[in-house]
C-alpha cells in the first residue's frame, strides 16, 4: 500500500505555468482524493470555466455542483468562485448587508471596490476557499468535504495570490477584512495545506517552477509536490541517445533495418529518419537535464504521461490512479 506524501493536507492548491495542464492535474487529483467514498470539492478562481470544460459540463454557476463520481463511490463537486458573488456573501456574513450588497451590485460599487483595492479580490477568493475547507457542520454552512482542491492562478503569481496578508496590509489593519486575511493565512501556512506545482520538461516551465518554489518558501507557504505532466517515453535506447543527438547514427544500419521491415530504404527517407532521430534524442537529453533541475528542488516529484487522445473522464480516472500509485494522495 502506497502511503500519501501529504496525509495532513485538507487543502491541495494546484498551480503551474500556462500550458502545463494544471487544470487537468487538479481534476485528476480531485478524483484521486475522492476515491473510496470521500467527498471532494474542486474549486477555480480565474473565471475560465476550465473545470466545466474538463468534465464536459455546462458552465458552473456560483454554486457547488457534482461533476463526477470517483472509483469506490466518492463524489467530486465543483465551484467556480466569482469575486462579485463572494463579496456579496462576505457582506451578508460579516455585516448582515445582503440587501445592501445587492444594491451595491446594481450601481457597480463592487467593480469599483475591487478595482481601487486589487488585493481585496484575492482576499475574497481565498476567503471562499478557506470557508469551504474549514466547514464543521451541515445545514446553513453547506456540504462538508473531506478534501478541497483549488485550481489556482499560474505559478508566476501564486505566492502573491496566496499571501493575502501582504495584499491587505495597506487596506485594513483591523476589523473583519483583517480578521479574514489572518484566518486565511493561518490555514494556508499550516500543515493542512499543500501547494503543488505542475510543470513539463522544458526550460521555461521548469525555471518558473523553481522560482515559484522559492517565492512560496520565502512567503512561508507550504510547498507540496512537483507534478511533471505530459511526459513522453524515449523511442531510442539510452546507449544510442548521445550518438543520435550528435547526428552520428549509422545510416547504413538504419537502411538495413528499413529493408528488413519491408520498406524500401531510399536515401532521402533514411536521411529524414536519421534527422528525426537526432531531434528526438536531443529532446530526450534536454528533458533529462530538466529532471535534474527539478530534483535539486528537493520536493516529491510525480510524473504523468503525454496522452495521445483528447482528455475525457476516462483519462482523468487513469491519471488519478497514477497520482495515487505514486503517493501524492
Amino acid at each position: 500500500m502506497v502511503v500519501s506524501d501529504f496525509p495532513s493536507a485538507k487543502l491541495h492548491v494546484v498551480t503551474g505555468k500556462g500550458g502545463t495542464g494544471k487544470t487537468t492535474v487538479a481534476g485528476a487529483l480531485a478524483l484521486a482524493l475522492a476515491a473510496g467514498g470521500r467527498q471532494v470539492l474542486l474549486m477555480e478562481v480565474e473565471g475560465r470555466q476550465g473545470i466545466a470544460q474538463l468534465f464536459d459540463t455546462p458552465p458552473l454557476p456560483y454554486e457547488e455542483r457534482m461533476v463526477a463520481t470517483a472509483r469506490g463511490g466518492g463524489e467530486v463537486y465543483a465551484l467556480a468562485v466569482d469575486p462579485e458573488a463572494a463579496l456579496l456573501e462576505y457582506l451578508a456574513m460579516f455585516y448582515n448587508l445582503r440587501r445592501a450588497g445587492s444594491a451595491l451590485k446594481r450601481i457597480g460599487a463592487i467593480d469599483f471596490a475591487t478595482t481601487i483595492a486589487p488585493g481585496m479580490r484575492d482576499v475574497l477568493l481565498t476567503g471562499k476557499v478557506m470557508e469551504a475547507a474549514t466547514r464543521e457542520r451541515r445545514g446553513g454552512g453547506g456540504r462538508l468535504y473531506d478534501k478541497v482542491v483549488l485550481d489556482a492562478p499560474p505559478t508566476g503569481r501564486i505566492a502573491r495570490f496566496l499571501n493575502v496578508n501582504a495584499e491587505v496590509a495597506g487596506l485594513a489593519r483591523m476589523g473583519p477584512v483583517r480578521q479574514q486575511a489572518d484566518s486565511v493565512m493561518n490555514l494556508l501556512r499550516s500543515r493542512k495545506t499543500a501547494v503543488h506545482l505542475v510543470t513539463v520538461l522544458e526550460e521555461m516551465p521548469v525555471q518558473e517552477t523553481a522560482d515559484g518554489v522559492g517565492e512560496l518558501t520565502k512567503a512561508g507557504l507550504p510547498v507540496g509536490g512537483v507534478v511533471v505532466n505530459m511526459v513522453r517515453e524515449p523511442l531510442l535506447p539510452a546507449a544510442s541517445l548521445a550518438a543520435a543527438a550528435a547526428g552520428g547514427l549509422d545510416q547504413a544500419e538504419l537502411a538495413r533495418g528499413l529493408t528488413g521491415a519491408g520498406v524500401e530504404a531510399e536515401p532521402a527517407l533514411v536521411a529524414a529518419l536519421a534527422g528525426e532521430a537526432s531531434d528526438h534524442a536531443g529532446r530526450v537529453l534536454l528533458e533529462e537535464r530538466e529532471r535534474e533541475e527539478l530534483a535539486e528542488l528537493g520536493r516529491p516529484t510525480y510524473e504523468l504521461p503525454m496522452l495521445s487522445e483528447a482528455i475525457d473522464l476516462s483519462c482523468l480516472y487513469d491519471l488519478a490512479t497514477m497520482l495515487d500509485d505514486q503517493g501524492l494522495v
